[in-house]
This record gives C-alpha cells, sequence and structure tokens, in this order.
C-alpha cells in the first residue's frame, strides 16, 4: 500500500468511527424518549434496560451506516481538501478515484457487512427487541404510595396512606378496600401503621398492619335488602397475598414473528407462499360462491365466467307478481326468506374470503419490502460514499459544521423518499422494488454528477467563483446596456432643451 493510501486510510478510519457512534447515539436519544413512559416506574433492573437498548441499537444499524458513511467521506476529504493535501495529491498526478481507492475497498467491506447485519444480526435483534417490550407493558409498575391518594395498582385492591416514612418506609393511617374475594365479600381495613411491599421475588405481596379494625360486608343474592357486616380488632395482622405482573416475566421471542424478523431465505419462502395463498383466494372465491350458495341445487351452472352473465334482474319480480298463480302467499313469503338466507350467506362467506386475501397481500407487500431493504441497505452505503466523498472535495470544509449540514440535508431527502415509496409499496400501489429502489435510482444520478465535477476540480459549492461568474455577467450586461441607456440620456436631454425653448 502506497504511503498516500495509508495518509487517507488513516484520514477516514477516525471520522468514520466517531460519526457512526454520534449517528447511533443520536438515533439511541430517539429510541428512549419514544418508549420513556413505559420504561420508567417499573422497577426494572439495570440488565433488562441494557439488553434492550442493545437490541435497539443492532435495530439502528441499517439507518446509522449510511448516514454515517456520508458524514465521514465529508469530513475525510474537506479536511484534506482544507489543509490543501487533496491538491499536492492532485498535483502529483493521481486523480480522485485513485485517491480514494482505499476507501472505496474499506467502504465496499462494510456494505458487504451490513448485508449481514442486516440479514441475521436485525431479525434475531428485533425478534428480542418486541418480546422485551412486550414484558414491559404487560409488567405493572411499582409500589409507589403517594400522602392522601389511593393506590390501584393492585387488582380489585385501592390503598391510601396518609404518610410514608422516606427512611423506614413505615406507612401511618392506612385505608385498605379488599374486593378479592371470590364470592363477593367487600373487607375494608384501617390501621394505624404497617408496612407494605413486595417480596423480594415479587410475586407476594407482604402486608404487616398495627393496630387496626377490620370490617367484612358479607354480600350474597340477596345482598340489596338483607346484608351482614362483621367487625373485628387487632393489634397485628399479617398477610401474605399472591401477585401476578409485578414480576418480570420473559415471553418466548419465537412468538414474535413477522417480516422484520426473518433473514432473507424466510422472506422468499414466506413470498412464495403468500402468492399462491393470494391467487388462491382471489381467483376461486367466485365459482364456489354460485354453485355452493346462490345455485346450490342448481347442477346447470355453467362456470365462473359465463355464470356472471346471467340476468338475475327478474327474480325479484317474479315472486312479487302472479307470474307463478300456482304458489300461495305464504309460499312465497317461504321462498323468499330462504333465498335471503342464501344471499345473506353468501355475502359473509365472500366477506370472509375477501378480508382473508386482502391480509395475505398486506403480508405479502410486507414481506417484499423487508427482502428488497436488505438488499437495497449495502447499494446505499455506497451510493452515500460516492456523494460524501465528492462532495467534501468540492466544498473544502472540514470538522462538524458544513459538513454536518450537509449530510443532514442529503439524509433527510434520502428518508423522505425512501419513507414514501415504502408507504406507496405497504399499500400496494407501487411494486416493492420500485417503492424500496425509488431512493438509490434518485441519488444514483446525483453520486455520478459529483463525481464528475470533483474529477475536473469543479467550483461547484465555491461563493468566490459564483461571486466572480456574478460580477462578470453584471459587467456584460452593463456593457450591453450602455449604448442604449446612452441613448435614452440623450434622448431625455434633447426633449428637456426643446421644451425650455419651445
Amino acid at each position: 500500500m502506497k504511503t498516500i493510501h495509508k495518509l487517507v486510510l488513516k484520514a477516514y478510519l477516525g471520522p468514520m468511527v466517531l460519526t457512526f457512534f454520534i449517528v447511533m447515539f443520536v438515533l439511541m436519544m430517539n429510541f428512549v424518549w419514544r418508549y420513556i413512559d413505559e420504561l420508567v416506574g417499573k422497577g426494572l433492573s439495570a440488565g433488562i434496560i441494557i439488553e434492550l437498548m442493545s437490541y435497539a441499537m443492532a435495530n439502528m444499524i441499517p439507518m446509522g451506516l449510511p448516514l454515517s458513511m456520508l458524514l465521514a467521506a465529508i469530513m475525510t476529504m474537506g479536511n484534506l481538501g482544507e489543509n490543501y493535501e487533496l491538491l499536492a495529491m492532485k498535483s502529483a498526478g493521481m486523480s480522485l478515484v485513485q485517491i480514494t481507492k482505499p476507501l472505496i475497498i474499506v467502504v465496499s467491506i462494510v456494505a458487504v457487512g451490513s448485508f449481514f447485519i442486516s440479514n441475521n444480526l436485525v431479525p434475531y435483534s428485533n425478534k428480542k427487541m418486541f418480546s422485551i417490550i412486550y414484558d414491559i407493558r404487560q409488567q405493572k409498575q411499582t409500589l409507589e404510595f403517594q400522602d392522601g391518594l389511593f393506590f390501584n395498582g393492585i387488582d380489585n385492591m385501592s390503598i391510601r396512606v396518609s404518610h410514608q416514612d422516606p427512611e423506614t418506609h413505615l406507612l401511618t393511617d392506612v385505608l385498605i378496600y379488599d374486593n378479592r374475594a371470590a364470592n363477593g365479600n367487600m373487607n375494608t381495613i384501617v390501621a394505624d401503621s404497617g408496612y407494605i411491599r413486595l417480596s423480594d421475588d415479587k410475586k407476594y405481596l407482604l402486608v404487616t398492619l398495627y393496630h387496626g379494625q377490620t370490617y367484612e360486608q358479607t354480600r350474597n343474592s340477596q345482598w340489596f335488602t338483607k346484608s351482614a357486616l362483621r367487625h373485628h380488632t387487632f393489634d397485628l395482622q399479617k398477610q401474605v397475598i399472591p401477585m401476578d405482573g409485578f414480576a418480570m416475566g420473559r415471553s418466548d421471542a419465537d412468538m414474535f414473528s413477522n417480516a422484520q424478523t426473518k433473514n432473507i431465505h424466510e422472506l422468499q419462502h414466506d413470498i412464495d407462499s403468500l402468492e399462491i395463498r393470494v391467487n388462491d383466494a382471489t381467483t376461486t372465491s367466485y365459482e364456489p360462491l354460485l354453485k355452493e350458495q346462490i345455485f346450490v341445487r342448481d347442477n346447470t351452472v355453467l362456470p365462473v365466467p359465463d355464470s356472471l352473465k346471467i340476468d338475475k334482474s327478474h327474480f325479484r319480480d317474479l315472486l312479487a307478481t302472479d307470474s307463478i298463480p300456482a304458489l300461495s302467499t305464504r309460499d312465497k313469503e317461504k321462498i323468499w326468506n330462504q333465498a335471503r338466507t342464501l344471499a345473506k350467506n353468501s355475502r359473509n362467506m365472500f366477506a370472509f374470503d375477501e378480508s382473508t386475501a386482502k391480509e395475505a397481500l398486506n403480508q405479502l407487500y410486507r414481506s417484499k419490502i423487508e427482502w428488497h431493504r436488505k438488499i437495497s441497505l449495502p447499494v446505499s452505503i455506497l451510493i452515500f460514499f460516492l456523494i460524501g466523498a465528492p462532495l467534501g472535495a468540492i466544498i473544502r470544509r472540514g470538522g462538524l459544521g458544513l459538513p454536518v449540514v450537509v449530510s443532514v440535508i442529503f439524509f433527510v431527502i434520502y428518508y423522505v423518499i425512501s419513507l414514501t415509496g415504502e408507504k406507496m409499496a405497504k399499500e400496494g400501489t407501487w411494486d416493492a422494488i420500485y417503492g424500496m429502489w425509488i431512493s438509490t435510482f434518485i441519488l444514483t444520478p446525483i453520486a455520478i454528477y459529483l463525481t464528475y465535477k470533483a474529477t475536473n476540480d469543479s467550483a461547484l459549492l465555491d461563493t468566490d467563483w459564483y461571486a466572480g461568474k456574478f460580477k462578470a455577467l453584471k459587467e456584460k450586461i452593463e456593457s450591453w446596456l450602455s449604448p442604449w441607456i446612452a441613448k435614452l440620456k440623450n434622448t431625455i436631454k434633447f426633449k428637456k432643451r426643446n421644451k425650455r425653448n419651445g
């Protein structure tokens, strides 16, 4: 490897790692703010939170890699251009492609690795992340008593305390409404003080009360007119109440299987199966509808295309008029009710087939989208590098100022186009190949144009170049208009002179 290539590679690896972690940090903050309400107040251990964050970070790698490649390329080439190192390399006879050759190799390796990340790591991380989020949502909040307010976090129980000591956790003036009895009896407990906490495994509620009274209202089928009330006092009362939902349960991750949790081979298998399912659901609905529901006793029904040509507009008139005098009014009503029942059954069956086909079609669209997403990610990384490297050579500015602004602009354009195409593909308006690749189709000509401009030392983003061009254009316009302006001034002076002499 040449010394220049080592210099360029060393200048690129630092910003690449730095920008990747910056982008991942920003994306992680977005994830935290999205699920912050579901994470707080559950008493989650640090291990659960770290595990969730790790899976979420792995899920965000496909989004963070293209942006980090773009920003690192702009920063690296901008730094080289700002320090005149890029100019020295070009003066030595090296083209932009030769200068960036080691970077292209590194980015190509990263692009290939991103495919395996998207195909293997991301589906596994999504499955685990969905499982943990579901378990967190199912978990109840921890016991947090506020002075003078009822705590209703336990099913069929309400607890109010006047004060809780922050150090000893002693509760004073405790009031408990207990409706857990299966026979409908309600217990009311009033105590001067006590302790209420969860066991270490969070499976039991440990209640210890001092100096209180218990009121038990007996309810039966005649509780509205006849009800009994029992009352007794106590100096010490201990209860161990089984609790559900406070302990962090772990669900099987395989329960959360969808298009986002499958690799490309599984997606291809699902696509083939769903296409057969959709075709069967959409092409075999009409013939069973006619033969098994509408014309169940008619053996002369033709295949579906010819059956649809039968004119059924006079069926109602046939029963409503006296065209069949042999039938009585009761028989006509009976036939009409049977026909209406068969029509309702046919409509329900067709609606079920339609909903089944629509669900299969939605799954097919999502599977195709995920399949193309895994293929388009490595290409998008290469495209972003081919945009960032020539752009940095053109603007010749390093650091995190202008490169960040330019990178964000390009990434926002890419993200908006990608979301629009994905939405169209999910709705079936566009094919998945167009919806998932439209951003690549749009950005590829831009990458080629910027590479051409940077290779030819274009001053595309040089403000001094634009100022010089504007000044030259202004002088040219003034030189072209000066004879006409002089002639117009002479005409005005001549008219003024004639007006004074006249």
